[in-house]
């Protein structure tokens, strides 16, 4: 997945507020539907910055991830018909946010491959249950997790940092709650192999061990 220097990012912030409604989800989840343009603000407010938190600690770069979130909310508001459940938008947002995330790892592993780049500089962490205070830590820690499949990335990212529970993470993925396990316990192992042959990476505790 490319940018086009030209492409607009979507502001951070919306002009004016007088397109809200202090309405719940579901209520908000059928005017969207029936493509209300209140709604599309509401939605706007009441999500982004959960889109572009979790792109910033899953990309760990923040123009990457403004990038993204304008993707991320064009598809969802292009496709926002598709929702068959109106209680379930918060998830519904998340596995837009999710799949873009997914491509765009994809990308910058082939990316890296093909042109031998070393890694984006890296966002800080410090607020996340890792705890990783040093920047030189932290980006010692994104290296290894570049080393990670998109797939297993995500879930670990998921269940760590945004502190998703298994079920969630398997229904905003479209994948099952064992291939969740399975790959939290892959990417778990793998990470915590990882980090005991770099002992400067030792404060990051066991990772295996919390894997659950």
């Amino acid at each position: 997945m490319s940018t086009s220097p030209s492409r607009t990012r979507v502001p951070l912030v919306l002009v004016g507020s007088s397109g809200r409604r202090d309405v719940g989800d579901p209520e908000l989840a059928r005017a969207l539907i029936a493509g209300e343009e209140w709604a599309v603000t509401e939605t706007w407010y009441r999500f982004a910055p959960m889109v572009l938190a979790m792109a910033d600690r899953a990309l760990g770069s923040r123009p990457e991830a403004e990038d993204l979130l304008q993707e991320v909310f064009g598809r969802l508001f292009r496709r926002a018909h598709t929702l068959e459940d109106p209680n379930c938008l918060r998830s519904f947002v998340y596995s837009f946010g999710v799949r873009a995330l997914k491509s765009q790892l994809r990308y910058r592993h082939l990316r890296a491959w093909l042109s031998f780049r070393s890694p984006e500089t890296l966002m800080d962490l410090q607020s996340t249950t890792l705890d990783v205070e040093s920047s030189d830590l932290l980006r010692k820690f994104y290296a290894l997790l570049d080393r990670l499949s998109s797939r297993d990335r995500l879930v670990f990212l998921l269940r760590r940092v945004e502190s998703m529970t298994v079920e969630e993470i398997a229904s905003t993925m479209g994948i099952s709650e064992s291939t969740v396990k399975r790959s939290m316990a892959r990417a778990s192992s793998r990470l915590s192999r990882w980090l005991e042959a770099d002992p400067s990476l030792a404060s990051l505790g066991d990772l295996e061990g919390r894997a659950r």
